[in-house]
């Protein structure tokens, strides 16, 4: 059995790491480490929860331990990208797990936060600076950080980053960085603009990938139940009632829809909080927080946490909508069954949900198992209103008729619950951390003009 003394980190790193519940590499750790040890470039194609984190971090903070003399002001030695700020904040923190008892420097700036004491932070350099790319933006065009002496850039969750827009901000942040440096790109699933990012600007690339793209870990018992909109709530209560106790995640399509849902659950008994665009990074961090303790039992999340969240507790996932993009599918069930435990995910499909099911299924190459009513018939289906149809009759979960959750909570927020033709204006339905896409500036440098 392979150990990470095998691999040939440093005795630092392996003191930092009994203190751990890492014992042995995860198939993804064992690949990955020696090629980033070595100075390749890397492509690394795993699901979430295989421990992706450690398999960049731990072979870039052993080469860093090596230079032996602090960072110049405003420089960074190593860059970081990630789409979420849930998922920046996890990085730091298991990179500060990582480094402890070293003299390793970790930066983390997100959105959200403020701008100023972020600057302060940077001001003397850094040796690992975790960033979204809207954040760093910022921070570049104020002139706060530098990035002409950064030698290792990781693009972590690249998929997502570019599901969420981010492809503009990341040729403007490459063209800071020397196109002498070591790449290291990591994603769960391989599209077409991942593979094309991949052959133009990784040099000679190692590709390692553990299970196929998309394909979700054995250990999740998976299943759909047909049920219309308007019933929806309730079966999710029902549902939570069979594991009290064990802690759930709840995935809805839209800020609105989500908290309205939280409240109703929160009528209901649950001990829930919800975290969306729509609210604060301290918002968002006090209330993980408190399904990281064990204070809340249910989460109700849009898609912005399905990539962010390590929670080796959660052992169920509910989409209580389904996920408009197939992929999110795959990563929103992988916030169970994470540290070897076993987790079980079931989606509420109602008849206009069909078509992101049928592409859920393709996209598995497997049916779902059936554990609650029986699939819509066609006309059926076809009756029911698209995604984005009669948004002026915004009902409970966002805009889809018949969504309707019937208790209002008390002390509901104004506004929670908007008359027909009230409907939000357009443009603040975005992705949290989405940034208006500005085709101006640099390109990525492609580094097959380095060699």
């Amino acid at each position: 059995m392979t150990t990470f003394a095998d691999l040939g980190l440093s005795p630092k790193i392996l003191k930092a790491l009994e203190k751990t519940t890492l014992k042995t590499p995860t198939p993804i750790q064992a690949q990955a480490i020696p090629h980033i040890m070595a100075g390749r470039d890397l492509m690394g194609l795993a699901q979430t929860g295989t421990g992706k984190t450690a398999a960049f971090g731990l072979p870039l903070l052993h080469r860093l331990l090596d230079i032996g003399h602090p960072p110049g002001p405003k420089n960074v030695r190593a860059l970081i990208l990630a789409p979420t700020r849930e998922l920046i904040a996890q990085i730091k923190d298991n990179f500060e797990v990582f480094t402890k008892g070293t003299a390793v420097k970790i930066t983390m700036v997100v959105g959200g936060a403020s701008l100023f004491k972020q600057a302060q932070a940077l001001s003397k350099g850094t040796d690992v600076l975790v960033a979204t790319p809207g954040r760093l933006i910022d921070l570049l065009e104020r002139g706060d950080v530098k990035l002409d002496q950064c030698a290792y850039l990781v693009l972590d969750e690249a998929d997502h980053m570019l599901d969420m827009g981010f492809i503009h901000s990341l040729r403007k942040i490459a063209k800071h960085i020397p196109l002498k440096r070591q790449t290291m790109l990591f994603s769960a699933t391989m599209p077409k603009d991942i593979s094309e990012i991949a052959d133009t600007y990784l040099r000679d690339p190692i590709k390692v990938q553990v299970a196929p793209p998309g394909k979700p870990v054995e250990r999740i018992s998976q299943g759909v139940h047909y049920i219309p909109n308007g019933d929806k709530a309730r079966v999710l209560e029902e549902y939570l009632k069979k594991h009290p106790g064990e802690q759930a995640l709840v995935f809805g399509r839209t800020k609105h829809g989500s908290e309205k849902l939280m409240k109703l659950l929160a009528v209901w008994g649950f001990k829930v909080g919800s975290i969306h665009g729509n609210k604060s990074q301290n918002q968002r961090d006090r209330t993980l927080t408190e399904f990281r303790n064990g204070e809340l039992d249910v989460l109700v999340a849009t898609d912005v946490a399905a990539r962010g969240i390590d929670i080796p507790t959660v052992r169920h996932v509910y989409n209580f909508d389904m996920p408009n993009v197939p992929e999110n599918y795959v990563h929103r069930i992988g916030r169970t069954a994470r540290a070897g435990a076993n987790g079980s995910s079931i989606s509420f499909c109602a008849p206009a949900e069909m078509g992101e099911l049928q592409a859920i299924e393709k996209m598995l190459k497997t049916p779902l198992p059936v554990v609650g009513g029986a699939p819509w018939a066609a006309d059926v289906v076809a009756a029911a209103p698209k995604p984005g149809q009669n948004r002026g009759q915004r009902q409970g979960n966002g805009g889809r008729q018949g969504q309707k959750l019937t208790a209002k909570p008390q002390g509901q927020r104004s506004g929670a619950g908007k008359p027909a033709g009230q409907g939000r204006p357009a443009g603040q339905g975005k992705p949290a951390g989405q940034r208006p896409a500005k085709p101006q500036g640099g390109s990525f440098a492609p580094r097959r003009d380095a060699r």
